[in-house]
């Protein structure tokens, strides 16, 4: 049975207006934006399919446009479609950490690290620059390395921060490997780096590391 033919309270985008986006199980949300289903299948039931076959959301957007292809019913447009929601939702939770305000939530900045570096399959280290009263200036990623590790210099961080004018950072890296556990090398180079800033007066107010589920902070585990 087609979609349209479903009781309005079933239907994937009347059920938002009514009770909002919350209410809808992940297939649902995925129906929206794939709009169509195939022969013998309803978007939801495509959608459906599709979680299964990847098992969950998060493997499902993580593939590429060939990888997507492969499916019946998905092209072009709709990897387009998805992508876009996807980027949306990461530019959404960097606003929150460019309000004229300083630094509030930590967690708003946990949100937006994990959102931009876990889906990395090789490492990245990244920086968000501050001014004097903690509010975000940038968010840049400097270095990218492999799936084990990635070569940070300090020289190039410090000329960063002196470009941005930045009082304070804060560092993220993620661990490709889902683990977010430090090692002994993040130890060395936090502490080199903030060393190195220490010279010109910028301060480290933590260095955060972005596994699969779990985030550590080195300020929360004394670590700085």
């Amino acid at each position: 049975m087609p979609i349209t033919d479903w009781p309005e309270a079933e239907r994937p985008r009347e059920k938002l207006l009514a009770r909002g986006p919350g209410a809808l199980s992940d297939a649902e949300l995925l129906a929206i934006f794939l709009r169509t289903g195939i022969q013998g299948k309803t978007a939801v039931d495509l959608g459906r399919d599709l979680l299964n076959r990847y098992q969950g959301l998060r493997t499902l957007l993580e593939l590429d446009l060939q990888e997507l292809s492969c499916n019946a019913g998905v092209g072009a447009t709709k990897y387009v479609q998805l992508q876009a929601a996807l980027e949306l939702g990461r530019r959404y939770l960097e606003t929150s950490l460019r309000r004229d305000t300083a630094l509030a939530s930590p967690g708003d900045t946990r949100n937006f690290l994990k959102a931009r570096l876990r889906a990395y399959p090789q490492e990245v280290f990244a920086c968000l620059f501050l001014d004097n009263r903690h509010r975000v200036i940038c968010f840049e990623e400097l270095f990218t390395g492999t799936i084990d590790g990635a070569s940070v210099h300090p020289r190039e961080v410090v000329r960063r921060a002196i470009y941005h004018n930045a009082a304070a950072l804060i560092f993220a890296h993620n661990h490709p490997s889902g683990v977010a556990e430090p090692s002994q090398s993040d130890r060395l180079i936090t502490r080199r780096l903030k060393d190195a800033l220490g010279l010109i007066d910028v301060r480290v107010l933590d260095h955060i590391v972005v596994g699969d589920t779990e985030i550590v902070s080195f300020a929360e585990r004394g670590l700085l």
